[in-house]
This record gives structure tokens, sequence and C-alpha cells, in this order.
């Protein structure tokens, strides 16, 4: 028995996340090895290592295989087990769609939060961290754009501290932003332009287009899509049950 490997799947069941330049997750990142053991152990329990190179921590999450059984153990499928109504997964979304896809846009440009947008030399820097390259964005701002849409100021402002507390984003006076957790919990590749092109496509100022299921896997369910597509104003798309699909399957457990 490799004692690192225990000690590492122990931590980060006590802890949810841990930091990408934590020792333990440095040598599972980069050993092979490692890596397959800490695989092998994980899926023993029907679980996996979550990590991608724009977020600064990692996480656990659910298998696919052993979704099923734990979501669909009810008479509903459930879209997440951490108590969260369909408004605070839809409110989840929105931040998501607001602080990661740009995040993400300056880190694949290698441009740092506070970097000069025509910066011609940003592409020779190496890949900037989660926390120097995100911004926040104003509460104030989004209760005006979607408050009416989420509940209104008390229900949102009672999501928002759930969301807090569960890892997903942090408050700091006026401002929202990313937590350990909000980089890791949607596949980003399934999302990305169901989001920009679809529910949210308001906001990003584009016009909706048409849009192709990128998954074949059934669905029990498709009430996120559904609830996000009514609430942000947009008609349900028939491909939009992919979506819910990634909303809920990588949410950390």
């Amino acid at each position: 028995m490799n004692d690192d490997s225990q000690i590492l799947i122990a931590r980060l069941l006590t802890h949810q996340t841990l930091r990408r330049d934590d020792k333990l997750v440095k040598r599972v990142l980069s050993d092979e090895l490692f890596r397959a053991e800490i695989d092998a152990r994980l899926l023993a329990c029907g679980l996996k290592l979550l990590d991608n190179v724009y977020a600064d921590h990692v996480t656990l999450a659910l298998t696919r295989t052993i979704e099923p059984k734990i979501f669909g153990a009810r008479d509903v499928w459930q879209n997440n087990n951490f108590g969260l109504a369909r408004d605070g997964v839809a409110l989840l979304v929105v931040l998501w769609a607001q602080i990661i896809l740009p995040k993400r846009e300056r880190q694949e440009t290698h441009q740092h939060a506070d970097d000069d947008q025509n910066d011609m030399f940003g592409t020779e820097k190496p890949l900037p961290r989660a926390e120097d390259a995100s911004i926040g964005i104003s509460y104030k701002a989004l209760l005006s754009d979607f408050g009416d849409k989420l509940g209104k100021k008390t229900r949102m402002d009672m999501n928002l501290g759930t969301l807090a507390k569960l890892g997903f984003i942090e408050r700091r006076a006026d401002v929202i932003l990313e937590g350990p957790l909000l980089d890791l919990m949607m596949d980003t590749d399934v999302l990305k332009e169901r989001i920009i092109n679809g529910a949210l496509a308001d906001v990003f100022k584009r016009a909706p287009a048409r849009l192709v299921a990128v998954s074949d896997d059934p669905l029990p369910d498709a009430d996120l899509a559904d609830d996000l597509s009514a609430d942000i104003g947009e008609q349900p798309d028939a491909g939009d049950a992919d979506a819910d699909d990634a909303a809920s399957s990588d949410l950390p457990h």
C-alpha cells in the first residue's frame, strides 16, 4: 500500500479541494504510476480525480458509471447532491458563464487580469494561474441583470450564500469571485457553445446559433436546461439535455 496515495485521497475527501501546487497534487499530476494508483483506488469506490489546467484546485467526482445509482436512486433524477434548488443551479450556471469563460479566454491568450489586452507578446508567457486571470463580477450588476429571473434579491442572496459555503464562489464586498470549485464542476467542452449561443446569448451579445448535441448518452431528465432556458428568456432547445448532463454529472462530490 502506498501511504502517499492513501494520504492524498483522505485529504481530498476531508477538504474537498486541494491546490494544484500542493506537493502530493503536483506528484499525482506528473507521476504516471502514482496517478494510475490513485485512479485505480478511486475507481474502486466509484470516484475519479477531477482537474483541469485552467483551475488552481483539484477535487473528486463520481464516475459516469456510478451516477445512475446515485442520482437516479429516487423517483426523480437528482441534478446535484448539494441540495441546490433549480434557481440555485441556474444561478451557478450564470456565474460560471460570466466568470469562468472570460477567465479561460484570458488564460488561452496568456493574459493576466491586469494585463494590457493588446500585449503582442502575451502568447509567449506561461499559462496564468486562475487567481491571476480571474476577474469577479459585481453583485449589483448580477442582481440588476438576473434578479427578477432568479427569485429576486432575497432568494438570490440565499443561493449566493449557499454557493459561497460550498466553495463555488467567494464574496468580497460587492464583488463575486471564483471559488475553488467553480472551474471544476462543469464540462466546458459540452456547455460553452450552448451557454454562449443559447441560454445566455443576450449576455454575451451574440446571436443564438443552432446547437448540435455532442453526446449520445440518454438523460433521465432535462429540468436544469429547461429551467435555465426559461429563466433567461430562451425557449428550451431539444439538444439542451446534454447541457443538463454536463452541469450535473461533473459536480464534485
